[in-house]
């Protein structure tokens, strides 16, 4: 009984490490993106605008690059839940997005995509 009340208290702290992000590979996942996007301090428009700071930005909202209206008036900002659901459906979240990505499935490469992106502020600096 004991050994199973200790195992009920540690149980937890397993399956948060687990689950911890891997900047490494979400490094890896990013090069997915890197056709269309770039991140750090030389980033620029591509295919698709630098996601630089992305976080907590407006969609639509990088100067000089050009979105299609439904990207400019969704009325989305950019926060872990949409950025994991748009990654996953682009067009599903925001319909007419040029985005032609197909997305991603895997709930550890969105996490881990999302935890390398979340290093970069709205300068390119981590």
């Amino acid at each position: 009984m004991r050994s199973s009340f200790v195992f009920v208290l540690i149980a937890p702290l397993f399956v948060v490490a687990a689950h911890a992000a891997d900047l490494e590979h979400g490094a890896q996942v990013f090069r997915k993106c890197a056709t269309c996007h770039m991140v750090g301090p030389d980033a620029k428009a591509k295919l698709g605008p630098p996601l630089n700071g992305l976080i907590g930005r407006k969609t639509g909202s990088i100067e000089g690059y050009n979105y299609t209206d439904a990207n400019k008036n969704s009325g989305l900002t950019w926060d872990d839940e949409t950025f994991t659901r748009y990654i996953k459906d682009p067009k599903g979240v925001i319909p007419d997005t040029k985005m032609s990505f197909a997305g991603l499935k895997d709930d550890d490469d969105i996490k881990d995509l999302l935890a390398f992106l979340k290093q970069f502020k709205a300068d390119g600096s981590k």
